[in-house]
């Protein structure tokens, strides 16, 4: 009698042309709690972000070349949220959760693309309170807008070359079975358990490219704020507030996006329950924060916000 053998190498298909996704909950009244939970974080992201645009490109801060990085970081939260969220927040709406194949890769690309990014932004932004702080006879020529435009280049760049191997790597697996993504969006190790043929070398490929460049990064962002603040004990005790408040500003964003996002992507190839309650973290809570936390504890962008909305709320005033 004839016994079958599975074929060491299976022949790239993808006859899949569409993915279910699990989502969140499979409680409908804990859907719908998410539901309002995740639209008022969207919002609130979207709004805090436009405001920080509008405030500083319509004041003088647009042209310290921190307030310049920080508009393009805003811009990289809504764009990287956007890539998300939005999905997420129809899927909770409805019972059977779907996305195409195609779109499927274009969020894996376009998350970890905008992700990147905003990685090198963040790195771009120790950069220049490293320095302001420690050289700040110098900081005026090392931080020129010529500088700022390509360390913002070079950001752009870092995003593709961080997305475009873990975007070949899923437009290169071949699916020929099952089609649910335990997720409530498209990423590469939920995709990996759909691959038909042994994934675990792929797996350890993209940890030790995608998990080391968020350590690495990780890294050098708090090698780079120990020096600042080793170098803060020679100023005054106002100078040392304000660069503090500062500091502290960027450290607080750096550990909400980098904690989540390293414990993930950072360990052997597998996923588990907690990925996604951690997921949420750098994708929605992180850059919704991410507006308070420059506002709330700078001056100046307090200054800023004030100045152009309440002149603009009074000029509207004054016309009725």
């Amino acid at each position: 009698m004839e016994t079958y053998t599975k074929p060491k190498y299976v022949k790239k298909q993808k006859n899949i042309s569409e993915f279910i996704l699990l989502g969140l909950s499979y409680d409908q009244n804990i859907e719908m709690f998410c539901f309002g939970l995740f639209l008022f974080c969207y919002v609130a992201l979207l709004a805090g972000n436009l405001l920080i645009l509008v405030s500083i490109r319509c004041s003088s801060l647009f042209h310290q070349p921190m307030y310049y990085f920080l508009i393009h970081l805003s811009s990289m939260d809504i764009c990287y949220t956007s890539t998300v969220t939005p999905k997420l927040i129809a899927d909770l709406l409805v019972e059977r959760k779907t996305i195409s194949y195609s779109n499927c890769m274009l969020q894996i690309f376009t998350m970890h693309f905008f992700g990147g990014v905003e990685i090198f932004i963040l790195t771009a932004m120790a950069f220049d309170r490293y320095a302001a702080i420690c050289k700040p006879l110098h900081y005026v020529i090392i931080m020129n807008r010529k500088r700022c435009h390509l360390l913002v280049l070079a950001a752009w760049a870092g995003g593709a070359i961080h997305a475009l191997p873990l975007f070949s790597t899923a437009i290169g697996l071949p699916f020929c079975g099952p089609n649910e993504i335990d997720h409530y969006f498209c990423d590469i190790f939920p995709l990996l358990k759909l691959a038909c043929f042994d994934t675990y070398i792929t797996g350890v490929l993209v940890v030790a490219f995608s998990g080391m460049v968020a350590l690495v990064t990780f890294i050098v962002l708090f090698v780079s704020y120990g020096i600042i603040l080793f170098t803060l004990r020679n100023l005054s005790a106002e100078g040392r507030r304000k660069a503090l408040s500062t500091c502290w500003s960027h450290v607080t964003v750096v550990i909400l996006f980098f904690g989540p996002a390293i414990f993930i992507y950072l360990r052997p190839p597998t996923t588990f329950p907690e990925d996604k309650i951690f997921a949420l973290c750098y994708t929605n809570f992180a850059p919704m924060f991410n507006p308070l936390i420059y506002t709330l504890r700078n001056s100046e962008m307090k200054k800023a916000v004030r100045k152009i909305w309440c002149s603009s709320f009074f000029s509207k005033d004054s016309h009725s």
